[in-house]
């Protein structure tokens, strides 16, 4: 009910600096950071995964088309998305599978797109 209110408001949901400037080489997001680096890792599950973990790294790169994230996983594995502007959050940036954006209670977004599912750190701005 929450969910649907907040999108009858279109509220428009702006994801947070998610590492920032895109990092140097990274380990698929399983390694913890050197120290003095960001961190870039979130909680994810991928698919067939019984649990979330802290495993999963995301890249920013914001371009003529907008911020894009790629998200790792430790398997190697990775998805990217763009963040939009219309109430939705994030969208698939590539790919024939919908990316499924859920409003979490803690500030965050639960992005699932074929199995996997992320949890990003977001902002809530109403119009």
């Amino acid at each position: 009910m929450i969910e649907r209110r907040m999108r009858r408001f279109a509220l428009l949901f702006l994801l947070t600096s998610c590492g920032g400037a895109p990092p140097g080489p990274t380990a698929n997001g399983a390694a913890a950071p050197e120290p003095g680096a960001p961190d870039n890792r979130i909680d994810c599950r991928p698919r067939g995964e019984a649990a979330f973990a802290r495993a999963c790294s995301v890249e920013t790169v914001d371009g003529d088309g907008g911020r894009v994230l790629t998200i790792r996983n430790a398997n190697g594995g990775f998805r990217r998305l763009r963040v939009v502007g219309d109430g939705s959050g994030v969208v698939a940036a590539d790919g024939a599978e919908r990316a499924r954006v859920t409003m979490l209670p803690d500030r965050r977004i639960e992005v699932e797109i074929g199995g996997d599912r992320f949890r990003l750190p977001a902002r809530v701005r109403g119009r």
